[in-house]
C-alpha cells in the first residue's frame, strides 16, 4: 500500500552510487547463486529458492488510483470498471464453486486501500470483507462485529432478547429480503459467537510462532492470513501501510523492511511445513515502485517519488517455480532493460495457476458479456503468462 521501493528490496544496485542507494548501499547474497536482494532482507535471502522475483514490472503510471487498478485488475482504465483478482477469485472459486463458509471468500487485512473499486462491475457481493482492527493486539477485534468488554454469554443473551421483541421480523419471516437480512445476521453472530470466529483468535497459536512472525501488524497479519487460507478462505490481501515514503524514506525502511522480512519469510516456511505452499500463491508487490534517485532537495530531504516505469514483484507457491529472476532493469533501476512484465501478464498468470480459463467471461449488470482478461484488436487475450515460472 503506497508503492514499496524496488531498489531497496528486490532489485538493489550497489554500484549506482549514494545518490541512488542512499545509506542502503549493501546487499544480501541469497541461497540462489548470483542473486542478491536488499541488505535489510536477510531472512528472505536465505529462502530465495522458494520464490521468484520479477524485476521488470512496468506500466508507466505514477498515480496511486490508476496504478492500483492496473496492478490489481490487470486492466487499463476505460468504459467499464473491472473487478480485481480477489473479486474474480471470489466469483469463480468462491460463490460460483459452492463456497459455504461463514467468512466471505475474499478477506482484506485490515483495511481496503480505498484507491479503486475491488469488486468493479461484479457488485457488492464480491467486495472483500475488511476486518479492521489490528491483529497484533490481543484479543483481535473484528471491527463492526466484536465489542470490547462484552462476554460471549452476554452477547448471546442480548441476541436472544432482541429476537424475542422483534415481532415485525417474525411476521415477515417469509419475505425474501427479511430472510436475506436474517441470514447475514446469523453469519455475523457466528463470527462473534460460533466456531467460525475462532480463526481470528491468534491466541490459539503457539507463542513462539507468533514471535517468529513478528509482534507487529504486518507479521501478525501474515499469521492471520495463513489461518484464513487454512480454513478455506480463497483470497486474502494484506494491505501493509506506510510505503508512500516521499519523506523520511530511509528511516521508514529501517523499520518496515525488517518487519516485512520476518513476516514474509516465516509465512513461506509456515505454508511449506503445513503442505499448503503448493496450493497457495503468495504474491508480493505494490501499485508501483519508488524513484531510484533519492530526492535530496527540500521539501523531500531524502525521500523517494512514485515510479511506475520499472518496479519489482515477487511470486511463490501455487505451482510457480522458485529461485528465478525474471526480467532486468538498467544499472540504476530506472528503466526496463529486458523482459518487461505488464499487469495483464501477471493477471493472466495468476488465473492460469488458479485454473480459471483465460477465455472466460463475466456478465456486466447491463447484460453484456465482458472478457475476463484484456484482448487486443483481433480479440486475442493480450496477457502473456509467465511461462518461465510455470513450464
Amino acid at each position: 500500500w503506497g508503492g514499496p521501493s524496488h531498489i531497496d528490496t528486490f532489485d538493489p544496485k550497489p554500484k549506482a552510487g549514494s545518490v541512488y542507494t542512499g545509506p542502503l548501499s549493501g546487499t544480501c547474497k541469497t541461497n540462489v547463486a548470483g542473486v542478491e536482494i536488499g541488505q535489510l532482507l536477510p531472512q528472505l535471502a536465505k529462502r530465495a529458492d522458494m520464490y521468484s522475483i520479477l524485476r521488470a514490472m512496468t506500466h508507466g503510471v505514477n498515480g496511486h488510483e490508476t496504478a492500483s487498478y492496473l496492478v490489481q485488475s490487470g486492466w487499463k482504465p476505460g468504459r467499464d470498471t473491472h473487478p480485481s483478482v480477489g473479486a474474480v477469485v471470489s466469483y469463480y472459486l468462491g460463490y460460483r464453486n459452492g463456497y459455504k463458509g461463514v467468512i466471505p471468500p475474499y478477506v482484506v487485512l485490515t483495511r481496503p486501500q480505498g484507491r479503486f473499486s475491488e469488486a468493479g462491475f461484479l457488485g457488492s457481493k464480491y467486495k472483500p470483507f475488511a476486518t479492521g482492527g489490528d491483529p497484533a493486539r490481543t484479543p483481535f477485534l473484528v471491527e463492526g462485529i466484536s465489542a470490547p468488554g462484552i462476554s460471549r454469554a452476554q452477547q448471546s443473551s442480548r441476541r436472544k432478547f432482541l429476537g424475542s421483541v422483534d415481532t415485525l421480523a417474525q411476521q415477515l419471516a417469509k419475505d425474501p429480503a427479511i430472510r436475506d437480512h436474517q441470514d447475514a445476521t446469523d453469519k455475523a453472530y457466528d463470527l462473534i459467537l460460533g466456531d467460525a470466529g475462532k480463526v481470528f483468535d491468534l491466541a490459539q497459536e503457539p507463542k513462539k510462532l507468533r514471535d517468529k512472525y513478528g509482534r507487529n501488524t504486518f507479521g501478525q497479519s501474515c499469521l492471520m492470513a495463513r489461518r484464513l487460507i487454512e480454513n478455506g478462505v480463497k483470497y486474502v490481501t494484506i494491505n501493509s501501510q506506510g510505503w508512500d515514503t516521499h519523506k523520511k524514506h530511509f528511516q521508514t525502511m529501517n523499520r518496515r523492511l525488517p518487519q516485512m522480512d520476518q513476516g514474509m519469510a516465516t509465512l513461506l516456511e509456515d505454508l511449506k511445513s503445513r503442505g499448503l505452499l503448493d496450493s497457495t500463491i503468495l504474491w508480493w508487490g505494490g501499485e508501483f515502485g519508488r524513484g531510484p534517485k533519492v530526492q535530496l532537495e527540500a521539501p523531500w530531504n531524502g525521500g523517494r517519488s512514485h515510479f511506475g516505469a520499472c518496479f519489482s514483484h515477487v511470486l511463490a507457491g501455487g505451482g510457480f517455480s522458485g529461485g528465478q529472476v525474471i526480467g532486468e532493469s538498467d544499472d540504476r533501476a530506472m528503466a526496463v532493460k529486458d523482459r518487461p512484465v505488464y499487469p495483464w501478464d501477471m493477471t493472466a498468470s495468476l488465473y492460469g495457476q488458479l485454473g480459471i480459463p483465460a477465455d472466460a467471461t463475466l456478465r456486466h449488470p447491463a447484460g453484456r458479456l465482458l472478457p475476463l482478461l484484456p484482448t487486443n484488436e483481433k480479440g486475442y487475450v493480450s496477457g502473456g503468462t509467465l511461462k518461465e515460472l510455470t513450464g
